[in-house]
């Protein structure tokens, strides 16, 4: 085990922070997809539920990025967790910003989804710091 490694993965602070996000874009995309899978009247499917699935598998992938980071001894993989990291985040950004332009009630929760990932943002850099 490294030496700046907690005994539990779980106890790091942007690894709960990450569980959050899970939970709150999985929230989120279960209130929007009832309202956008409905057919429009010319027969066609809004393009935004693409969106709400996009968060979750985004959000279901930090977990394990911060765990390979984290257990990763080789310095070059472990840069590629980081990056992939940080790619993430920024999808998750985008996305919620598309999905605000969705015609549902659930948009209303996507300026908490962004708030939580600017805390990530900067949990993620400090917790680069301890790399």
């Amino acid at each position: 085990m490294l030496p700046n490694t907690p005994s539990n993965l779980s106890e790091l602070p942007i690894y709960k922070k990450a569980v959050e996000i899970f939970t709150l874009s999985q929230s989120i995309s279960k209130y929007l997809n009832h309202d956008l899978c409905m057919l429009r009247n010319d027969g066609t499917e809004d393009t935004n539920i693409y969106f709400s699935g996009d968060i979750v598998q985004q959000s279901v992938s930090l977990v394990p990025e911060i765990v390979n980071a984290q257990l990763e001894s080789c310095t070059d993989r472990k840069y590629k967790h980081i990056a992939s990291l940080k790619r993430l985040t920024n999808l998750l950004y985008k996305n919620s910003y598309r999905l605000e332009h969705s015609n549902s009630n659930g948009k209303d929760f996507l300026p908490i989804l962004r708030s939580e990932l600017k805390k990530f943002k900067q949990l993620q850099r400090n917790w680069l710091l301890t790399l």
